[in-house]
């Protein structure tokens, strides 16, 4: 794992551990909450325009900031919890995509991969 996650991981492990979460932080527990966090995400641009979610002021983004991180402390203990290497899966997902979905076909389309 990367410096950085691999940091992560033990500070978020550490931060648990001393609450005696663990019991509480299966992956069934986690992924949960996961969506919670990414459900908070979503009413923030809840209702907007495309514009209006592009320029939001400072102080919501400061609280978009918040869920950002809550999401990715989710995915970072999920990950943790199940021995999976969480930057060596993103590009592993990165080299399938660019597999899936070739630039020079699916350029300014949106369609899903097996749509092509």
């Amino acid at each position: 794992m990367s410096d950085y996650f691999g940091d992560l991981e033990s500070r978020l492990r550490e931060f648990a551990d001393v609450r005696d979460w663990g019991t509480f932080h299966s992956p069934k527990n986690l992924s949960m909450a996961l969506i919670v966090e990414a459900a908070e995400l979503v009413e923030h641009f809840q209702w907007l325009t495309e514009e209006q979610s592009a320029s939001l002021p400072a102080d919501k983004r400061r609280e978009i900031g918040h869920e950002l991180a809550d999401i990715l402390i989710y995915l970072v203990r999920i990950a943790d919890r199940m021995d999976i290497d969480l930057p060596q899966a993103v590009d592993e997902k990165i080299r399938i995509n660019g597999s899936r979905y070739p630039a020079d076909q699916v350029r300014g389309q949106s369609k899903k991969y097996s749509d092509y």
